[in-house]
């Protein structure tokens, strides 16, 4: 159903697009390949990254044993924090430069992955912290160059860190998320293994699939490549290309996973297929927007998570309040996507159709409701909260979240329909309570 035209050429665009995909490694015991796969590239003293709620599970001991059996030297950093601060980012750095490796092994969620590609990136190329942040947020400065190894072993089914870029934190002061975004910073390897998936409680799942899902849906939906003003160089093409043939086609294949399992999965802790397909779509989609990129719910969704004022999560660590990542995405995603099918309905409602909303007979006019009905659909059947106001957050706090997400150019600049500030509170105010 998708438009034929959604890529014709744009007077000042971009006709070409670059993919940077990591190695892929997926199937049950791929964790078990990291030792083989340091030794592989050469490694002789690695980083290992986990926190300590992970360490304590079978996973980070498969990936010790693989190292010690491999003969490659480590030590283990477990200070990671769930949802990662500037803080938080720059002691993992410290660990980095201090412990001079030659590679980095990361088991963990997107918090864990986005921390070790931080500290990589500061031991390999020190700089003041906010250099390589995103303007206008920092000074967004490149990564003069490559890193050095990172083997990234997920345990989580949706941030797709393992296949991108980038590396999102809290930037505690400001009040918001913000992100440093570079093609050196993709993992050189990911090791994805489904089995991973078993241990996750129920609302971890939930908001890490609904991450996947925003990441796919956001990235099919989002600005065309050739729309995005040509660089100045080959080599200055940003990470984030808009939309594009070859993202078009993993994102798809997410959403329809998504659309099948995610209620499933989160269902029953037992569902071992459910879960597995969760964790492949999860890097599906991070594979897609690692390349096209995201837009409004995720720009939107670093203002609900640097304003939280006292939610905390069931299933999450309780000794401060947090909108955990995917949550924070999804609760706006319905309101956005009301706002943005003007500008592609045909797309939106492809989107809507892959997570298996009923799309016949339906009309441009109806794509953004029938998109965000679905959405909607999957946040009941998963327990998840109605709205903003469910995690803390009242009408009046819209104009102040809209003050937090609009400097997030990266993001907002990759929207099909252009947003204002004034635009944004109102979506604020549109994703409050669904139901």
């Amino acid at each position: 159903m998708a438009c034929c035209h959604y890529y014709m050429l744009q007077e000042g665009g971009d006709a070409a697009f670059t993919i940077n995909v990591s190695q892929l490694t997926f199937g049950p015991g791929a964790i078990g390949e990291a030792g083989d796969r340091a030794r592989e590239l050469g490694l002789k003293r690695v980083a290992l990254f986990t926190d300590k709620r992970l360490a304590a599970l079978p996973f980070v001991e498969t990936a010790q044993r693989s190292l010690r059996e491999a003969g490659v030297d480590y030590a283990v950093y477990a200070d990671v924090e769930v949802e990662p601060t500037d803080a938080s980012f720059q002691a993992a750095a410290r660990f980095a430069q201090e412990g001079r490796f030659d590679g980095f092994v990361s088991v963990g969620g997107g918090s864990v992955i986005d921390t070790c590609k931080a500290a990589n990136l500061f031991a390999t190329h020190p700089a003041d912290f906010t250099a390589y942040v995103n303007a206008p947020i920092g000074e967004g400065r490149p990564v003069p160059g490559p890193l050095k190894p990172h083997i990234a072993c997920p345990t989580t089914s949706g941030t797709g860190s393992e296949t991108t870029g980038v590396a999102v934190f809290d930037f505690v002061a400001r009040k918001l998320k913000t992100g440093i975004a570079s093609k050196h910073m993709i993992p050189t390897m990911a090791l994805v293994d489904p089995d991973t998936a078993m241990t996750l409680p129920g609302t971890v799942l939930a908001a890490s699939g609904f991450d996947a899902l925003s990441h796919a849906l956001e990235c099919y939906t989002c600005r065309p490549h050739t729309m995005r003003p040509k660089a100045a160089s080959a080599s200055a093409r940003p990470l984030y290309n808009g939309a594009n043939p070859w993202s078009d086609l993993p994102a798809r294949e997410a959403l329809r996973l998504i659309g099948r399992y995610l209620v499933r999965a989160v269902a029953d802790r037992s569902d071992a297929e459910a879960r597995g397909q969760m964790m492949y779509a999860g890097t599906l989609a991070g594979m897609a927007f690692g390349n096209g990129g995201c837009h409004l719910p995720h720009g939107m969704s670093y203002a609900v998570a640097g304003q939280v004022r006292d939610y905390r999560a069931a299933d999450y660590p309780q000794a401060h309040p947090m909108v955990p990542h995917g949550m924070a995405v999804i609760l706006n995603a319905p309101s956005v996507y009301r706002f943005t099918a003007s500008a592609c309905p045909e797309r939106h409602l492809d989107g809507a159709a892959d997570l298996g909303a009923d799309v016949r007979g339906a009309t441009p006019a109806d794509a953004g409701e029938i998109v965000a009905k679905r959405i909607i659909a999957m946040m009941q059947a998963t327990g998840f909260p109605q709205g903003l106001q469910a995690v803390g957050y009242r009408e009046s706090d819209a104009d102040s979240l809209a003050e937090g997400a609009f400097p997030q150019k990266r993001l907002m600049d990759n929207s099909p329909r252009p947003a204002t500030k004034e635009d944004l509170a109102e979506l604020f105010r549109g994703a409050m309570r669904y139901w």
